[in-house]
């Protein structure tokens, strides 16, 4: 084990956390490729229904794997311990590669985790927002400056002819970034879905907004070095069919899916009917989208791209080719 890998030993989440083996499947395990995957957060949060589905139902195990879920600081330290060897896999945001490549990281996407956006506006029904020019000189949250949901915010804002210095932004991390429109605290926020759902457990009236209604964005992705991609493409064949066999599962059936989430997340327990929503709300605005499940669209990355470079997010740009493949999807 690396030094990286023994590192997060101790907030790892093996395969044997989320999966319940008996001993017959126990000495079955043997026989599997094991093999760490690095997630930006922990997998039981909802936003990894996909992974751990395939984790519960087996289909990790049906590809001859034994998936064992480290845990970094977020999609861009992901991709850097990717591309520098320390994973073979690992997850991020679609446009990750876009700021990687940029510092010399060589790291793709292999596939994405739906077809439409991870992060939405949202907006308190009480602040009378109806169009995005309504967000001038409003108080709106993101997770952080350098989180996805900023740049997308930035999109949004970008389209009425807004920037950031015409509302007053606030980096309130994952939590308070739900929390504080609910309290009355900011009219707008963005995130994804499951933020929206949170504020409204806590009695806030809020509308979720697409942004890609607005702009070209992501979802999550699925990230491997050019090196891995080169010596085992057979290794990303098999994570990417796995995992995106669990998402399709959640789209088919959301409520369905609930059940084995909480089997691999049991602190959700008793939450099922907000797990439900959530799955529901995530396949609507995030999961559904045009091409087949798990494809990057080159004009929309291309597109992503322009916009980063244009806000000084990257210094130039990178050959799109250099920041993706779909060798992967549909196989």
């Amino acid at each position: 084990m690396n030094r990286f890998a023994g590192s997060l030993a101790a907030i790892a989440l093996s395969a044997a956390t989320l999966l319940p083996w008996t001993a017959a499947q126990a000495q079955s395990a043997q026989k599997l490729e094991e093999v760490n995957y690095l997630l930006p957060a922990p997998p039981t949060l909802p936003a990894f229904a996909p992974w751990v589905l395939a984790q519960q139902r087996g289909y990790y195990a049906r590809e001859g794997l034994k998936v064992n879920f480290l845990v970094a600081k977020g999609g861009v330290d992901v991709a850097k311990q990717v591309g520098a060897g320390n994973a073979p896999i690992g997850g991020g945001i679609g446009d990750t590669p876009i700021i990687v490549r940029a510092q010399g990281v060589p790291v793709k996407a292999v596939a994405l985790i739906g077809g439409r956006a991870l992060h939405h506006l949202h907006v308190l029904d009480s602040a009378g927002i109806k169009r995005i020019a309504d967000l001038k000189g409003r108080t709106i949250t993101v997770m952080s400056y350098q989180d996805t949901s900023y740049y997308v915010l930035l999109g949004v804002l970008a389209t009425a002819g807004l920037t950031k210095n015409d509302v007053e932004v606030q980096a309130a991390g994952p939590v308070g970034v739900w929390q504080q429109p609910a309290a009355g605290k900011a009219q707008a926020f963005a995130g994804p879905v499951d933020f929206a759902i949170s504020a409204r457990g806590a009695g806030a009236k809020v509308s979720t907004v697409a942004s890609d209604q607005f702009i070209p964005t992501t979802t999550q992705a699925i990230l491997a070095s050019d090196d891995m991609i080169a010596k085992r493409p057979d290794l990303i064949q098999k994570l990417v069919r796995a995992t995106l066999t669990g998402l399709a599962d959640i789209m088919k059936d959301p409520k369905a899916a609930v059940p084995d989430f909480v089997a691999g997340s049991p602190t959700f327990k008793g939450r099922e009917a907000f797990l439900e929503d959530v799955f529901s709300q995530y396949t609507e605005y995030t999961y559904k989208g045009p091409g087949p499940l798990g494809a990057i669209d080159v004009q929309k990355l291309t597109a992503i791209q322009k916009f980063y470079v244009s806000q000084g997010i990257v210094p130039k740009e990178t050959p799109v080719a250099d920041l993706f493949t779909n060798q992967f999807v549909g196989r």
